[in-house]
């Protein structure tokens, strides 16, 4: 894992060095451990490296053919070791064991198609020389950052925003869509961002700069339409397939010059990873879980349970009210977008007690809720769907009581609220986003806190309608459940779960996600699958737990799902309300101008007075804060683009 950043002169002017220099030097925390650049002509790449595979060798800018052919690459590719032979047999000579120089062969060897062949995670950047283009990809799911901006006569490129901030014509300013967007949905939809005239280049996607021009081209897709059909393979072959498949995309995980660690949540993809690392590496992997204080939302007990069965050395991290207080600023700088729930701040403190720890390199399972069914919202789907065919079946109330099991003392009212929030008509059975429509009505309401005049710039914004556009040509005949799969993979699971929650976090302290279940041989696989074997009436992930019966603890593999949550509006009113005071006080509320101080006002006494408050509330409170943030870290004047001590600890070169 690293950062890289880049230039490309559109009028074939000499590139500046010293902004490339700046550039990689915003974001030197993702790759402490080297640093370099490459300049020539109208092009000029920059690299921080966090060396991972070939300690001494994997220097970049890389190149070859006598700089016919230079890169500057963010990520892994796992299947490095097997391309390399072919490209050996093929004539090609390697000078490095670094999967760099895989990557650069192999675009070398077969041009574009190459990320056709890798299996990985990646962001990068080719200078094709002979061809004078400029050829960017990013991975299948988005695993790595990858964000670019037009100037006048000028493109530029970066794993963080931050690095193209540093450039005096990139304006800093919000964009008011992107905002919009990310409080419908969690997450923007690329390419916008959150920020004005800065894109992100889509998961699965490739990008070519020539002669002026910018073309995108999508080279994969989660394709859910080719499902097999249930009873062409038994149950017990399905499952020991999906087995082989997790084991062999963990194996070439653990490919690495330093130790490899796993996060451990308790839940059943966490233990799964673990256990099959642990198969594998055997007592080199060591295990790192966060815990909490309310014992609502606290799984140390399963951490436990599963360290000690599969024989892990284990090290946890308490998160209190006043550590998410205390490290939410230069969380929201790492996130470069407002976050909707505090969930990212414990990951950020977990990344750093496993670099402290010595780890550069973690597995961990995020992939698999997505992929066989585990959210709540599949359920949810289900439900409704069975309501909007049998609007007076006397199920409901029981079927509500199964939904949430981690919730145990549901409160009359609070079945009440369910049963509005689950009303569905049969012509709603239709509807392209039957899942997650009222998901994002629900999330969109914390829009009542913009501003006049935010509203009236948005008024002809419509964030739902908006997705139409980009839905697969053959959307329309998918089940509900796929259709749901689809939303959950292609935006929350990019633009939330693997950005905010994931490599942001986690780069902040210099660690790399691993994540098997995103290895595109088990997603492909899971999008074949029938519903029948991801959630079985309401049993969730049903095939994975035929899978792993007898590799973890069964009273992990047969527990409920339990949603990874942490303290959210209580961290802030829990004796550091000065915090939400400095931030939300009605003056720089007004000054901002994108949320309404009157409202903004009401919400937080609202907290202070002890009242009930309500997800609508905690989301919105979450909201209002991260955007006021990242207005003062990254926008209020450019002297007010400034790093957390994260970043102090390393220079440019």
């Amino acid at each position: 894992m690293c950062g890289i950043a880049g230039s490309l002169q559109v009028d074939d002017g000499p590139v500046d060095r010293e902004r490339l220099c700046q550039m990689i030097g915003a974001i030197r925390y993702r790759g402490p451990d080297d640093a370099g650049i490459y300049s020539h002509g109208p092009v000029g790449l920059a690299h921080a490296r966090l060396s991972i595979i070939d300690l001494v060798g994997g220097h970049q800018p890389m190149s070859i053919a006598q700089d016919a052919l230079v890169i500057t690459f963010n990520g892994e590719i796992f299947n490095y070791i097997e391309l390399r032979n072919e490209l050996i047999a093929k004539g090609h000579r390697f000078t490095s064991s670094s999967d760099t120089e895989v990557l650069l062969h192999l675009y070398q060897e077969e041009g574009e198609r190459c990320v056709e062949r890798l299996n990985g995670q990646w962001a990068f950047a080719i200078w094709d020389a002979p061809r004078q283009r400029l050829f960017l990809s990013r991975d299948r799911f988005g695993v790595r950052p990858l964000y670019y901006t037009r100037l006048d006569g000028e493109f530029l490129f970066a794993s963080e925003i931050k690095a193209l901030l540093t450039c005096p014509q990139v304006p800093y300013a919000l964009d008011l869509i992107g905002l919009d967007q990310l409080f419908t949905f969690w997450a923007t939809i690329p390419p916008r961002t959150v920020f004005r005239g800065i894109n992100q280049l889509p998961p699965g996607c490739s990008m070519i700069v020539q002669d002026g021009h910018i073309t995108i081209t999508p080279y994969w897709t989660l394709d859910l339409t080719g499902q097999i059909e249930h009873g062409s393979a038994t149950d017990s072959q399905l499952a020991e397939e999906l087995f082989e498949l997790l084991q062999d995309a963990i194996r070439i995980r653990l490919r690495a010059d330093v130790p490899v660690g796993a996060y451990l949540s308790g839940g059943i993809d966490s233990t799964v990873v673990a256990a099959l690392a642990r198969k594998s590496a055997g007592d080199r992997i060591r295990t790192f879980s966060v815990t909490f204080e309310s014992s609502d939302i606290d799984e140390s007990r399963f951490q436990h349970e599963a360290s000690a069965f599969l024989g892990t050395s284990h090290s946890s991290i308490r998160c209190r009210h006043e550590d998410i207080v205390g490290v939410f600023s230069d969380v929201i700088w790492h996130t470069e977008q407002p976050i909707l729930r505090t969930a990212p701040a414990p990951l950020y403190l977990l990344s750093r007690l496993a670099h402290d720890s010595g780890f550069k390199v973690v597995l961990t399972g995020e992939g698999a809720d997505e992929l066989f069914g585990g959210y709540d919202i599949f359920k949810e789907t289900k439900i409704r769907q069975f309501w909007g065919r049998r609007p007076a079946s006397r199920w409901r109330p029981l079927l509500l009581k199964r939904l949430y099991p981690y919730l145990p003392n549901i409160q009359r009212q609070s079945l009440e609220y369910l049963k509005h929030f689950f009303h569905v008509t049969p012509q709603a059975l239709s509807g392209p986003f039957f899942s997650h429509l009222p998901r994002w009505e629900l999330t969109a309401k914390t829009k009542q806190f913009f501003s006049v005049s935010t509203q009236a710039e948005l008024a002809e914004a419509d964030a739902v309608s908006s997705l139409l556009r980009d839905l697969p040509s053959s959307y329309a005949t998918w089940s509900l459940f796929a259709k749901a799969e689809f939303l959950e993979s292609r935006y929350l699971l990019p633009g939330y779960i693997l950005s905010s929650q994931g490599d942001r976090v986690a780069m902040a302290h210099a660690v790399e996600g691993r994540y098997p279940f995103l290895d595109h041989r088990v997603a492909t696989f899971a999008a074949r699958l029938p519903a029948s074997l991801k959630m079985k009436v309401l049993d969730q992930k049903y095939l994975l737990k035929q899978a792993v019966k007898g590799l973890i603890p069964e009273v992990i593999r047969t527990r409920a799902k339990q949603p990874y949550r942490a303290p959210d509006g209580l961290s802030f009113f829990s004796g550091h309300d000065e915090f939400v005071g400095d931030l939300l006080s009605s003056q720089r509320i007004k000054q901002d101008g994108v949320f309404d101080p009157r409202a903004t006002d009401a919400l937080v006494r609202k907290f202070r007075s002890g009242r009930e408050t309500s997800v609508k509330d905690n989301m919105a409170l979450t909201g209002i804060l991260s955007t006021t943030v990242l207005l003062d870290r990254f926008m209020h004047g450019r002297n007010a683009l400034s790093s957390p001590a994260s970043q102090e600890r390393h220079t440019p070169f």
